[in-house]
């Protein structure tokens, strides 16, 4: 990433997708929300300043800029992107003969296996496990193949575990409010434990205050406060959704409620 090209594709690329697929909305539909729009715009940008020459190269060998990276393409841009909602936009813009096949994948087995909120936390925290506690973060300093694919599965198991956690999307035979919870809490669990334990690695092998020790210490403070961050936000997206649809199902349970018949009119005489 010496040049600013990919990243500036990228996000040209998200962005000019998602409006494409705006503008193609047929005008019965009821008005899209302007804020799904900000924010997958938000997470559009959130992605190219990932990508960015910046903090890519800082990021191959220093790792606060590592960290930053990880946060932001594994946090905070699925945030963004997921919240827009996509998919309920693209189902409803694009013509019938390219709907129905999409809505078949999305009820496919594979995945509802994908998006089942244990197998995306799974591959998502669970990634950053086998990143960090194996060989293979060195791996990504040093081929930039390897580089590029954990920063792509950072993006895509982000997106997933949002997605599955509290996307406003379509997601059939998706588990309930209490198995989503759940999966969240023992991931963010996760999510702390590893940055904890990279902290007691860092103060444990640099006991001497090298400038290197300080750097990694750093960064799994960064990883843990800011993965805190988007933990709490995705917290707060899916009760959001939670309150929406009992809201939506409270109205229209009232709205079907049968009314009370009104007494008879008693004849005057």
């Amino acid at each position: 990433m010496t040049t600013w090209w990919p990243a500036a594709a990228t996000s040209a690329v998200l962005a000019t997708g998602y409006l494409g697929a705006l503008l193609a909305r047929p005008a019965h539909l009821r008005p899209w929300s302007g804020l799904r729009t900000v924010a997958w715009l938000v997470g559009a940008v959130l992605v190219g300043v990932a990508l960015s020459p910046p903090l890519a190269e800082h990021a191959q060998h220093d790792h606060g800029a590592h960290m930053a990276q990880h946060l932001l393409l594994g946090m905070y841009a699925p945030l963004g992107l997921v919240l827009g909602a996509p998919l309920t936009l693209v189902l409803g813009s694009a013509p019938r003969a390219a709907a129905v096949p999409l809505v078949r994948v999305l009820r496919s087995r594979p995945v509802h296996a994908l998006s089942h909120p244990v197998t995306a936390a799974a591959l998502s925290t669970g990634g950053l496990f086998a990143l960090y506690l194996t060989p293979l973060y060195e791996l990504t300093r040093s081929s930039t193949v390897v580089h590029g694919l954990v920063l792509a599965h950072l993006l895509l198991a982000g997106c997933l575990y949002t997605w599955a956690i509290a996307g406003p999307d379509p997601a059939p035979r998706r588990p309930g409010t209490t198995v989503r919870v759940a999966t969240l809490v023992v991931a963010a669990g996760a999510h702390a434990f590893l940055a904890k334990l990279l902290y007691a690695d860092a103060v444990r092998t640099h006991a001497d205050g090298t400038h290197h020790g300080a750097a990694m210490t750093d960064a799994a403070q960064a990883m843990y406060y800011g993965g805190d961050g988007a933990e709490l936000l995705l917290a707060v997206a899916l009760f959001a959704w939670w309150y929406r649809r009992g809201g939506t199902r409270a109205g229209r349970s009232a709205r079907a409620a049968p009314t009370a018949p009104s007494a008879p009119a008693v004849p005057l005489r």
